[in-house]
């Protein structure tokens, strides 16, 4: 059976013993003023009970979705005391007195229960009380089950979005690695050894290092140490590349691989070739309020590159790799393009 007849059933069913339940207390009630169990005690228990319910539902059903949840707090209180005026009275005058004269009550029970408009009135406004009071908590149980399903089911999207991202880094990572091996393998260099070892500890960071969102500090810094000295293997002597970092790492984490797409594009979409004016400065330091600063600027050539689709993939993961990992307050990056200079600066909290 559907879960939601069965939730249906157990509502109705749950309903229905309270209004047993309060038609069993009204009895009780009557009996300790009457001292008697007759057919007018258990009418006058049944048909009050009509008319609390008249007042329960209709503020359930009708008052609190058109007026209260809408804040039309006014006309919710208005309408509130009329139906609380109105039930009181179809309690009081056209059910309790006809009753009287057809069950012949005796005058001392029927005093009793039809003695101030007010006691009605105030009867009914208890039970709508509480039947609203319920009604909030189970709307509110409802929504933070909700809410938790939602969060549980974003959370589970960004996963796999970063599961993704970091698929799409990987080979973008790879494939530039191998182009520098196979220039320098064209040219017999003595420095295809070194580099394939490095790029080898490089691979081994990657895949085994970085599987996790976060990555000790001092891990990453090696990670970029190694990554600088294998693109630097392919440049040539004359020019300028400076890289300086913080020697005194603070102890936490990062996410992995965010630096690495950067310094990449500098190395392949900078250094146009005038060797004597090309540059690539970075520099990595920590703020006094645990945040980690990186910087990069290097010059560039306007070159059709620029515009290739696949150039700025690695920044573009970076981007929603850190909306993804980051709150907004604890993450600032700025990319310039100005007079043929390129420049990133990325600060990021040390978690």
């Amino acid at each position: 059976m559907p879960q939601r007849i069965l939730n249906r059933r157990y509502k109705i069913l749950g309903h229905t013993l309270f209004w047993v339940g309060s038609i069993a207390f009204l009895c009780f009630i009557f009996y300790l003023y009457s001292r008697s169990i007759n057919i007018a005690l258990v009418s006058k228990a049944l048909i009050t009970n009509i008319g609390f319910a008249l007042g329960v539902y209709i503020n359930l059903y009708l008052l609190i979705p058109k007026f209260l949840k809408r804040k039309s707090y006014i006309f919710y209180l208005f309408w509130l005391v009329m139906l609380l005026s109105t039930t009181s009275l179809f309690i009081q005058l056209i059910i309790v007195y006809p009753l009287r004269n057809i069950l012949e009550v005796s005058e001392q029970f029927s005093s009793f229960s039809t003695d101030t408009h007010s006691a009605f009135f105030f009867a009914t406004f208890l039970y709508v009380l509480v039947s609203s009071f319920l009604k909030f908590i189970k709307d509110w149980i409802s929504m933070q089950d909700l809410n938790y399903k939602l969060a549980k089911i974003e959370k589970e999207k960004l996963e796999a979005e970063l599961k993704t991202l970091k698929g799409q880094l990987n080979p973008h990572f790879l494939f530039n690695s191998l182009n520098n091996i196979y220039s320098l393998a064209l040219i017999k260099s003595d420095k295809v050894p070194d580099l394939i070892l490095k790029l080898s500890d490089l691979m081994r960071h990657i895949i085994y290092e970085s599987r996790e969102n976060y990555i000790r500090l001092e891990k990453e810094l090696e990670f970029v140490d190694n990554f600088i000295s294998l693109q630097k293997i392919r440049t040539s002597d004359k020019i300028k590349i400076s890289y300086t970092r913080l020697s005194d790492i603070p102890s936490g984490k990062i996410a992995p691989l965010l630096f690495e797409p950067f310094i990449d594009n500098a190395f392949k979409h900078g250094l146009p070739g005038t060797e004597n004016e090309d540059f690539i400065n970075i520099h990595i330091s920590s703020t006094t309020n645990n945040f980690l600063e990186f910087t990069i600027t290097n010059n560039y050539e306007v070159a059709p590159q620029w515009n290739n689709k696949n150039s700025g993939i690695g920044i573009e993961n970076v981007k929603q790799r850190l909306q993804h990992l980051y709150a907004k307050n604890e993450y600032a990056l700025e990319i310039r393009k100005e007079n043929q200079i390129f420049s990133v600066k990325l600060q990021l909290k040390i978690k």
